[in-house]
């Protein structure tokens, strides 16, 4: 770069790893120009699609995003789908750099015989449709008295909650009132969350796990059976003031006498899922094995099976990413290959620098996979900008840097983008739909209602 004008950067995703990475690039001493790019009308992805609608503490992350969205530096294009709308030899030609940060929406895959069930679900699936996502159903089949969650992640937790709580507990929340509909017909009154491996390998958060026991309507039951440790789960507690709190907790559930509470919750550990039984294309049991600690932490298989009764099971065994067009991708991780950031074209010769692929970088789950909390995106965000601001000096300058380039060709191509001043419209339309309930908002559904809504 030898111009004087601003660093014109695109970033592909306009969810907490994309703003992070646009706050970043703000907070160098290299003048910037940041547009974001969103698939969906409206911004903060995984906090608006991805969280439950009953952690508004969780949400309360938005408040800092929109501080970083307010910058005069940052523009917001919502409704602009990376590889239908745009893709990265467009962006080239208005921006000197471009950051990929497109996260990871769908689930992976669990493989043992009947996941193809009917009755068999994935968490992301079904979390898309309680948080409203606008390209999924409007309908969701809850008509199981007796749930599988299959996991011992913090989603796992959520699916579970969501699934055993009555309609009215989540009708104070943003849920909108498709939602609302759907989970008055649930007919849930037992989940059971299952984990092949022990407490203290269990992924929760502790305050995740002891706000299941909060809700009036749910008994959380755990065996005391399943209370075990080994010299590496000791270790694990030793090191981790968070994996010690979790097992403080399920101990205290296991040691009490069951209550009356009408749903119950019951976390299952060291109960391997090795089938998926069905009778006539339907879900009508679950198999598991029983394993136990092998003395490292881990768990081997002691051949000891067990049929539960069971009709819908939801796997939440992990969210994976999808394949970005034009970009190299690697099935295993789910992730794009890269140093740092700078995305890997291919592998070299022992003894050879690596080639990456020219200022085009990733950041957040598509860079490393979907492990950690929100938060953790904001480290993968510094890194990935530092090794950006590194490279600048070599880059191309785009060929069509002006900032009004982008919107022109937008306009002409007839794409309808909404804007930062958008979601402010739409922010306000939501909040009206829910003051008349007394509620904060009720989030719209309807992807034409978004973009009306969020229109001068």
């Amino acid at each position: 770069m030898t111009d004087t004008r601003p660093l014109r950067v695109g970033i592909v995703g306009a969810g907490p790893a994309g703003i992070y990475a646009a706050d970043a690039l703000m907070k160098s001493d290299v003048p910037v120009s940041i547009d974001l790019f969103e698939r969906m009308p409206a911004p903060f992805g995984l906090i608006r699609y991805g969280v439950a609608p009953d952690h508004p503490r969780i949400k309360g992350i938005i408040t800092a995003l929109h501080k970083v969205l307010d910058k005069p530096q940052v523009r917001l294009f919502g409704n602009v789908d990376y590889g239908t709308d745009i893709d990265l030899e467009i962006l080239r030609r208005f921006y000197d750099a471009v950051i990929f940060s497109t996260g990871a929406d769908t689930d992976r895959v669990l493989p043992i015989p009947g996941i193809d069930l009917d009755g068999c679900f994935g968490a992301a699936d079904f979390v898309s449709w309680y948080d409203g996502h606008p390209d999924v159903p409007r309908s969701w089949p809850l008509t199981a008295e007796k749930v599988a969650v299959l996991g011992v992640g913090n989603v796992a937790l959520d699916v579970a909650r969501i699934l055993a709580k009555t309609a009215d507990e989540l009708l104070p929340t943003e849920i909108p009132p498709n939602v609302h509909t759907g989970l008055r017909a649930n007919r849930a009154v037992e989940v059971h969350v299952f984990g092949r491996r022990g407490p203290a390998q269990a992924k929760f958060t502790p305050l995740e796990l002891r706000e299941l026991d909060h809700s009036p309507t749910i008994e959380v039951i755990v065996d005391p059976a399943d209370i075990d440790y080994d010299a590496g789960s000791e270790d694990a507690r030793r090191n981790s003031k968070q994996i010690d709190m979790v097992c403080n907790t399920l101990e205290q559930w296991a040691i009490r006498d069951a209550g009356a509470r009408p749903h119950k919750l019951f976390l299952h550990f060291f109960e391997s899922p090795t089938e998926i039984l069905g009778d006539n294309g339907a879900v009508v049991g679950l198999r598991t094995e029983r394993t136990e600690l092998d003395g490292t932490g881990n768990t081997k298989s002691i051949g000891v099976f067990q049929d539960w009764d069971i009709q819908a099971i939801y796997r939440a065994v992990g969210y994976r990413s999808r394949d970005v067009p034009l970009l190299p991708f690697d099935p295993v991780t789910g992730t794009v290959p890269n140093e740092a950031g700078r995305i890997l074209v291919d592998d070299c010769a022992a003894g050879q620098a690596n080639r990456y692929l020219s200022a085009t970088y990733v950041t957040g789950w598509i860079k490393r996979g979907p492990v950690g909390l929100i938060g953790h995106t904001k480290g993968d965000a510094n890194e990935t900008v530092a090794c950006l601001l590194d490279d600048a000096a070599g880059f191309t300058p785009a060929a069509e840097p002006q900032p009004a380039a982008i919107t022109r060709w937008l306009a002409d191509q007839g794409i309808p983008f909404t804007t930062w001043a958008g979601w402010y419209r739409l922010d306000a339309y939501e909040r009206a739909l829910g003051a008349p309930q007394d509620r904060e908002r009720v989030k719209v559904v309807e992807r034409h209602e978004m973009l009306a809504a969020s229109e001068p």
